[in-house]
C-alpha cells in the first residue's frame, strides 16, 4: 500500500518524520518545500510531501495516520482533556505501548499537558501487559515440561551450533534470548568471538545475567558478551554488524499483523549474513500426550505452523530480501507427522 500526503506538517524535520513512521515498518520518501520558492534565502518550511510504503491493512494505515499526523503537526485545534486519551489508547492499540517514541508521541498528542501525558503512560503500560516478566517466565516453564520427555530443547540447542558453525558464524547475537539457554552454550565455546543477547523483557535479561554468572570464565571471555533490551519490531542499530543471527521459538509469540515488521527489522535492516530460525512444529502436538488435544505448546504462542506454512514464509522471505534458504528436522522425526521443530537456514545471497 502507498499513501501519499500531499502537504504535511512536520515539526521536527524529515528525521522526525522517519523516527515515528520507520519503526513501524514503513518506508519513507520525504520532499521538502520552501518558504517561498520566489524568495529561497527565507529558507526551508515545515512542510513536506510525503509518501509512505508498507504492507498493512487499511485500518492500521489510518490509525497511524489518526495519531501521528497530529504529533508531527505538534498542535490540536481544540481543547485536550481526558477523552483524548482514551482516543490515543484506542487508535494506539497494538503498537503505540512498544513504540521507541511513545513518550514523545504522547506528549505531543496531548498538547504537553503534564498531568494527561503521566495518565497515558501509565495506561499504556499497564496495557503492554501487567507482568509480563512473570508471565512470561511461567509459560515458559509450561512449554518445557511439554518438550521436556523428548529432550528437545538440548537437540535444538545442538543444531543450532552446528548451524552457526558450519556458517563460520563468529559474531551472533540472539534475538529474543529469553533467559540465556542458548547464550550460556556460546558463551563456553570459545569458537565464538562476540555474542549478544536480546530480549524484550527486562526480567528475563537479568535471569539470563545470573545464570551466566555462574559460569567460571576468565575474566577476559565476558568481554564477548553484551545483553540488550530492546523490541524486535522496532529498527536498532545495535543489531548491525553480525555474522549471524538467532532466532530460537520466538516467530510464534508475535502477532501476525506484526511479523512483518520483524521481518524488515532482520532480513532488511540488521541483515546478517546467516540467520537461524526455529519454531514448533503443530502438526507433531499430537504426539506429546501432556499437552491437550487442540491446544498450543505455549499459552503466549500466537500461532503454531504446519511445515508447509513455515516453509512458504520462509520461500517469501527469500524472494523479498535476497536470501537462500534450506530447511532441516530437528528432534525425532514422524514419518507422516515430521519432526517437532522445524528450522529454516537463511543464508544472505
Amino acid at each position: 500500500m502507498i499513501a501519499k500526503l500531499s502537504v504535511l506538517p512536520c515539526r521536527g524535520g524529515e528525521s522526525f518524520l522517519r523516527q515515528l513512521f520507520e519503526p513501524l515498518g514503513y518506508t519513507v520518501k520525504a520532499q521538502g518545500h520552501v518558504l517561498d520558492e520566489k524568495f529561497p534565502d527565507w529558507g526551508d518550511s515545515r512542510y513536506f510531501t510525503v509518501e509512505l510504503h508498507h504492507t498493512i491493512t487499511l485500518s492500521d494505515l489510518l490509525s497511524h495516520l489518526y495519531v501521528l499526523i497530529p504529533v508531527l503537526d505538534d498542535d490540536k485545534h481544540y481543547w485536550v482533556n481526558e477523552e483524548e486519551i482514551e482516543k490515543l489508547l484506542r487508535h494506539g492499540e497494538g503498537w503505540l505501548s512498544q513504540h521507541p517514541a511513545r513518550e514523545q508521541i504522547t506528549r505531543r498528542y496531548l498538547k504537553r499537558q503534564h498531568r494527561l501525558t503521566r495518565t497515558a503512560l501509565a495506561q499504556l503500560a499497564e496495557e503492554d501487559n501487567p507482568d509480563p516478566d512473570s508471565v512470561e517466565e511461567t509459560h515458559a516453564e509450561e512449554e518445557a515440561a511439554v518438550e521436556k520427555p523428548i529432550s528437545l530443547n538440548q537437540q535444538r540447542m545442538n543444531a543450532v551450533i552446528a548451524a552457526l558453525k558450519q556458517s563460520n558464524a563468529r559474531r551472533v547475537i540472539d534475538l529474543g534470548c529469553g533467559q540465556g539457554n542458548l547464550l550460556k552454550i556460546l558463551l563456553n565455546d570459545v569458537f565464538f568471538e562476540q555474542i549478544t543477547g536480546v530480549d524484550v523483557s527486562y526480567r528475563s535479561l537479568e535471569i539470563a545475567q545470573e545464570r551466566l554468572d555462574r559460569l567460571r570464565l576468565p575474566r577476559n571471555q565476558w568481554e564477548r558478551l553484551q545483553l540488550i533490551q530492546s523490541a524486535l519490531t522496532y529498527q536498532d542499530k545495535r543489531f548491525h554488524g553480525y555474522d549471524a543471527a538467532t532466532v530460537i521459538e520466538v516467530i510464534e509469540h508475535l502477532d501476525l499483523p506484526r511479523l512483518g515488521a520483524f521481518e524488515r527489522v532482520l532480513f532488511e535492516f540488521a541483515r546478517p549474513k546467516t540467520v537461524i530460525v526455529t519454531t514448533p512444529n503443530i502438526e507433531y502436538n499430537v504426539k506429546f500426550v501432556n499437552l491437550p488435544a487442540g491446544k498450543l505448546r505455549h499459552k503466549d504462542h500466537r500461532f503454531e505452523w504446519r511445515r508447509s506454512q513455515f516453509q512458504t514464509w520462509a520461500n517469501k522471505i527469500t524472494e523479498r530480501f535476497s536470501y537462500n534458504v534450506q530447511f532441516q528436522p530437528i528432534g525425532e522425526e514422524d514419518p507422516e507427522l515430521g519432526s517437532p521443530t522445524q528450522m529454516a537456514i537463511f543464508v544472505i545471497k
